[in-house]
Order: C-alpha cells, then structure tokens, then sequence
C-alpha cells in the first residue's frame, strides 16, 4: 500500500514533525507523525492519518510498527468509536439471536458497570491494564457501594468480553483487552438436597395440593422451573414415558414482564424417561385440565402446556414458589429452594447408582465436569462408604 516519503526522523516510515503550540500562556512541545493509510476509492485521494509522541523516538516507533503492519496486511484502521458507542450497537445489533431475559441481564450489566467505567473512553485505545483496575475494583468497597462478589465480577466480565470479541470479528479492534485478565476465583455454594426423610414429609404435606404434579415432577426429573413450566404435552409420550425437554418458561427482567417459551439453558434438547409413578401423575395431570377445559369453554387458552391455571394460561413462575415456600415450612425446612428439588433428584440418582454421564444428561448440563463439579462431594462420600463395606467385609472374613 503506497506511502508517504519519509521526513526527517521517521526512518522511512512516513514524517515527522516537532509542534509547539501555546494555551492559557503555557507554551506545549509534542511530535507528530503522519502516514498514508491508504486511498479513497471514491475520489482517489490517499487517506492522511497521523499520531503524536512526547518525543521524536517514540513517534518513530509508532511509525515503523504501523508500515510494518501496512506492509504484511495486518493494519487496522483508527477506531472512532468510544467503548460506549459499541457496546451500545452491540446490545442493539448483535443479541438478536439471545434469550430475551439473558439480553435484559446483559443491558443491565452495561447500564450499570460498563458504560461507567469506560462510555467515554475510545474503543481502540482500551488495554488489557484498563479492565483489569476495574475488575479489582469492583471487589472493593467504595463509598456506598458494596465490593461485588467473585461470581458478579466474573459475569461482568462474560458480558465485556462477549461484546469485545464482536469487536476484534468486525475489525474494530485487533485484539480483546478483557482476555488475558485475571479473574477472581468463586466459590459454589453449598448445595442443600432433602434427605429421604424430608423427601417423604414434603410429598406428605403437599399430597392434594394444586400444584402438586409440578413438585414431584420436578423432585423425580430434575427439571429446571423454567422447563417444568414451559413443559408442553407435545414433548410428553404417555404410553412410552418419556419426556422432551427442548423449551422453558421465561420471565422478562425488563419491560411489561411478560413470560416466553425459550430454549433450554445450554440450548439444546434432552429426552428423560420416567418412572411409572411420575407418568401415572402426568397421566392425572391430562385429565384434570381436560376437565378444566370443558367448563371454561370457549374462554380456553390453547396453550398446549402441561400445567396451566383454569383458564390454560401459563402459571406464575413467582406464584409456584410462594405454595412451594409454605408447603416447605410445613414439612420442616423453611429455608428450602424450589431448585433444592432438582438438587434432589441428583443426589438420589447418583446414590441408586446412576453414573456421571447419565446425570449430565438427564440435568441437560452442558458437560459431564460440571455435574461432577457440583455434586461431586456425593460419590465421594459414596466410595467411601464401599470402603466402608469393604472393610466390614474384610473384618466378617477375619472372624471366621
């Protein structure tokens, strides 16, 4: 690509000059160094580009590394865009294709924490150094505001580098300054799974209750709130026991609030199958609300979900959680989550013997890691419990 001719000190890298300039009676000295970046192709003038130093040396350092990148065609042009400006057509432009919640969670992110720290700041002047003060930042307490917790700090940080990394594929950028950042580890919380004890009390006091299909669904399948609400009878095989889970149930965080069938977390579709007394309580299920449909008539709401109010309409992810809430105060353990089901059918599958790999699958994580991850302390205690045996075992034989 065609250049300027080298002036004095640029060492055939484009010109330099020395500028003095004086404000407010204050007289300023900085070096200047111009190249061509290139040429218009409307009317095929080249196009001027220039950068400034507080010293010759350093212009002509900035020089030589942009002709050497003109040179091997890994120039980029100046950016003009502030970090503000793209994060706002990124949040705009590029999340179409983004679950609705998770688009509201990513706005908020930027709203609050981003635009903040770094709205005014051009795009391709932000480095590796910037983001990373301000992650450690976030961790302490300033003024009002709370130091954020490991995982906040790491969910900021998967927003910033999703909305970066968008910027490096348009050639905004040349490389993502929120990669080589050091994160804060998290710690997992502790999970808090009902023993059988607790599992009986709990299906004891909610026996009858309305949504009493929805809680022993949940505790014999492991689904998420979200897939056993947005569970449709489409995804459900009666005869065979086996059920699809390829859609939740999602609330707006922003907006009116309103609820939409998405995909799953990970985006993909799962197939469990049932025990005999979760499909006998489907079964109940089917007819129950056919009963309800008869007598709302033609106010029906075809929905085509599995569980609906009397009218067909979705339930209340919120509302589910309240009757959860009671009946778990009722069975001894207030401090109870609806997730803590899930947790639940987890602790039980491993316990009757279900492998890793079939749990992964049947929870729809997205790697086999993760779920040894989060309940890894189960088959840990479970190997020790066949040594346990073993050793009994072994004593038994010694006796004899």
């Amino acid at each position: 690509m065609p250049r300027t001719k080298a002036g004095k000190g640029a060492g055939g890298a484009g010109s330099i000059r020395k500028i003095t300039t004086t404000r407010n009676g204050k007289t300023y000295t900085y070096w200047q160094g111009r190249y061509t970046e290139g040429f218009d192709p409307g009317t095929g003038k080249q196009i001027q580009r220039s950068i400034t130093g507080k010293t010759q040396k350093e212009v002509a350092q900035k020089l030589r590394q942009i002709t050497a990148s003109l040179d091997d065609g890994t120039y980029k042009a100046p950016c003009k865009l502030t970090v503000g400006e793209w994060l706002d057509i990124w949040t705009q432009d590029y999340l179409v294709s983004v679950k609705p919640r998770t688009v509201d969670s990513y706005k908020t992110t930027v709203e609050n924490h981003l635009k903040p720290a770094f709205a005014a700041m051009k795009l391709d002047a932000l480095k590796t150094q910037d983001v990373q003060r301000f992650y450690n930042s976030l961790q302490v307490e300033c003024g009002d505001r709370k130091p954020l917790s490991a995982k906040s700090v790491r969910n900021i940080h998967g927003v910033f580098h999703k909305a970066m990394q968008q910027a490096v594929k348009l050639g905004h950028i040349r490389t993502n300054p929120a990669d080589p950042c050091d994160l804060p580890r998290a710690v997992r919380k502790d999970i808090h799974p009902l023993d059988n004890e607790a599992i009986a009390r709990f299906l004891k006091v909610a026996r009858g209750h309305r949504y009493e299909a929805i809680y022993v669904l949940t505790l014999f399948t492991g689904l998420r709130e979200g897939e056993v609400l947005g569970l449709l009878w489409d995804c459900v095989d009666l005869e065979r026991g086996v059920i699809v889970v390829n859609k939740q149930l999602q609330k707006e965080r922003r907006g009116k609030g309103e609820y939409h069938l998405v995909t799953t977390k990970n985006g993909k579709s799962r197939q469990i199958t049932a025990a005999p007394f979760v499909v006998d309580l489907l079964k109940k299920q089917r007819r129950l609300q056919e009963s309800q449909k008869r007598l709302a008539g033609e106010a029906w709401e075809n929905s085509g979900l599995v569980f609906t109010n009397e009218m067909g309409h979705h339930l209340s992810a919120q509302t589910v959680y309240l009757h959860f809430k009671k009946l778990a105060g009722q069975a001894g353990f207030p401090s109870a989550r609806f997730h803590d089901l899930r947790h639940s059918y987890a602790v039980a599958s491993l316990q009757s013997g279900d492998d890793i790999k079939t749990l992964q699958e049947n929870l729809g994580h997205h790697t086999a890691a993760f779920t040894l991850d989060v309940y890894g302390h189960v088959t840990e205690q479970m190997r020790r419990n066949s040594a346990n045996r073993m050793q009994r075992f072994i004593e038994s034989l010694s006796k004899e």
